[in-house]
């Protein structure tokens, strides 16, 4: 078998990667302990903003209560090559905010098309503390 690497990527790199969008997974405490739902998503202005279902059980895992307050989420991108044993994944990390009003324009404006069928007129943004991720591949 041909030597394996694994090769850390820095945050330009982490967001050339998932600029195209496509589909990640959104990971958080919910009711019931952790969860992780994929989501169509986009990458806007350096955030990643998705769609769901209002007063959906994503939604309201997402509320703290607290005006104001967001949820700290983790949502991963990756790609992988199951032939040939390769791919690369991206970790995003930071809080999730419902978007209202202008924010939902703007985030509307990113062109997320959800393929979950109904209504998925919630607009979440993650604004990133902490982008990191890694490629494993032939040396």
């Amino acid at each position: 078998m041909a030597e394996r690497m694994i090769e850390e990527l820095d945050e330009e790199q982490c967001l050339a990667l998932i600029a195209p969008g496509g589909v990640g997974r959104i990971a958080y405490t919910s009711r019931f302990g952790p969860a992780v739902l994929p989501v169509n998503y986009a990458l806007q202005d350096g955030a990643i903003v998705f769609r769901t279902a209002e007063h959906g059980p994503l939604d309201e895992d997402l509320r703290t209560g607290i005006t104001g307050a967001d949820v700290v989420v983790a949502f991963e991108i990756d790609s992988i090559d199951l032939v040939g044993r390769q791919g690369w994944s991206v970790l995003v990390q930071g809080p999730a905010h419902h978007m209202t009003g202008p924010g939902q324009d703007m985030v509307r404006s990113a062109g997320v098309k959800p393929w979950a069928p109904g209504d998925r007129e919630l607009f979440v943004r993650i604004a990133p503390h902490r982008i990191t991720g890694r490629r494993v591949g032939p040396a």
